[in-house]
């Protein structure tokens, strides 16, 4: 931590929240339990555009996002005296909204959907069209290409490697790739045997699926972000919406740990891989608590509203599965084994 904010041109509630909890599960398995992971990369980013003079004062930031990136951003600018602009869609959460406009953000709300990426590629032309109209009086952080998302991690992998060895298994949700990809190349710095385990969610096209309806917010795509490096992981587990509820629920009841649904998806991929492989540490990412999720996750009746209640069976084990896309809710594993997303995608070809 003292490295982190030796580094910062300036300080405040981003500071106090920067890197996790470890908090021991299971024999193997533990937890890292963010409070509010994308505060990290957020203000690793701005700090570093402020040290290269790609961002001044007096330039307004812009960026697509519809969780809590945006959120992370709105902090950090808040801090630091600069303008923010979000282009977001109808997916984000009232309660995001307001906080974002509370710390001084503008919010773009993008109803149109394009045919062909969805609304997270009509949000970037909503975002481009805007960069054009500003010219150079705007910064736009790329969080899903730019080298500096991946790096904010690394003080939390020596976090890991400090605390439990570098040789771990590490498992967490891929969105922009940031969180998954930059530990992961720190701690295989150390140890190069150190295992990823990639927790996506059905109709992402990140790791081979067609774009669909994403129920499960806060990871997947319908762009296959430059900051995705497949050659990265060793596995990647595809998890429904009410499995990933129910076990964000068994998270909570099981171990007190107040978190939302992307940190349940990983905890149950964890929790799996910890007690088929006894002989590894397995560390599963948490990125967030679980404030936002009150009246969702958290609330049967919002379960039962939306055809979650019945269908959220905690299981036990995945189905592993020949294709990432090919694979069916509500749980599935894909031994990935670092390969390209192009040679993974080719082997359907073949068969």
């Amino acid at each position: 931590m003292d490295a982190i904010r030796k580094r910062l041109p300036f300080s405040g509630y981003s500071d106090a929240y920067a890197l996790p909890s470890i908090i021991r599960c299971e024999t193997n398995l533990y937890l890292a339990q963010f409070a509010f992971m994308k505060l990290l990369p957020a203000k690793y980013i701005i700090e570093q555009a402020l040290a290269r003079g790609t961002l001044t004062r007096g330039t307004k930031v812009l960026e697509t996002s519809s969780g809590t990136f945006a959120l992370g951003l709105a902090v950090v600018c808040r801090e630091g005296g600069f303008q923010l602009e979000i282009f977001t869609d109808p997916v984000m959460d009232k309660g995001l909204e307001n906080r974002l406009r509370s710390l001084g953000a503008e919010v773009f709300i993008i109803t149109e959907k394009a045919k062909q990426g969805g609304y997270q590629r009509s949000r970037l032309d909503a975002l481009h069209a805007r960069m054009r109209l500003l010219g150079h009086s705007c910064f736009w952080p790329r969080q899903y290409e730019t080298p500096d998302n991946p790096a904010a991690y690394e003080p939390f992998a020596d976090q890991i490697s400090g605390m439990l060895d570098a040789d771990v298994t590490l498992v967490g949700s891929v969105g922009s790739g940031g969180s998954t990809c930059g530990t992961i190349e720190r701690l295989r710095q150390k140890a190069p045997g150190a295992r990823l385990i990639g927790v996506d969610t059905f109709n992402s096209v990140i790791f081979g699926q067609q774009d669909g309806e994403r129920k499960l917010r806060g990871l997947g795509n319908s762009l296959v972000p430059k900051n995705v490096k497949h050659e990265l992981y060793d596995e990647v587990h595809l998890l429904s919406a009410p499995l990933a509820f129910a076990a964000t629920q068994s998270l909570h009841e099981r171990h007190a740990v107040f978190a939302g649904p992307t940190s349940g998806a990983s905890y149950i991929v964890g929790r799996w891989r910890a007690r088929q492989y006894t002989g590894e540490t397995v560390v599963v990412i948490c990125p967030d608590e679980g404030h936002r999720y009150v009246e969702a996750v958290y609330d049967r009746d919002w379960l039962e509203q939306n055809a979650c209640l019945h269908e959220g069976v905690l299981l036990d084990a995945p189905v592993t599965e020949n294709h990432p896309s090919t694979a069916l809710p509500p749980w599935n594993r894909y031994l990935w084994k670092r390969k390209s997303r192009e040679a993974v995608l080719s082997l359907l070809e073949e068969v």
